[in-house]
């Protein structure tokens, strides 16, 4: 099974990634995750286990927005929310964790629009 493999593929990036990024408090990571449908950002503080700030297209923020879920657009949207959320808890660095996926696409346009809304990574 091809989808196998590449799950396992995918489970073995992770791992490589989260052994050398990890989030602090002065630091928090910014983890991103995709599927087919829907794409999740998360600021979470390591150290103490904690998730400080998310957003996602299931969350009610997003379901005021007039985009759909499985874009480019989604994506962007996604950005500016958990930057906007982050600069209102007071978090204007973060280490950026792409969870395994390409820097690319979906992945590269919630980077570049959470780094436009005053994000620095």
């Amino acid at each position: 099974m091809k989808t196998a493999k590449k799950k396992v593929h995918l489970q073995l990036r992770q791992e490589r990634i989260r052994k050398k990024i990890q989030g602090t408090i002065d630091r928090p990571r910014l983890c991103v995750y995709k599927s087919s449908k829907h794409i999740y950002a998360q600021i979470i503080n390591d150290l103490a286990g904690q998730t400080i700030v998310a957003a996602s297209t299931v969350g009610p923020e997003f379901k005021d927005q007039k985009v759909k879920a499985g874009t480019s657009a989604a994506a962007k949207v996604i950005g500016c929310l958990v930057a906007e959320k982050a600069l209102a808890a007071g978090i204007k660095k973060v280490v950026f964790d792409r969870g395994g996926n390409i820097y690319h696409g979906r992945v590269k346009i919630l980077a570049d629009s959470a780094r436009e809304k005053g994000l620095e990574f």
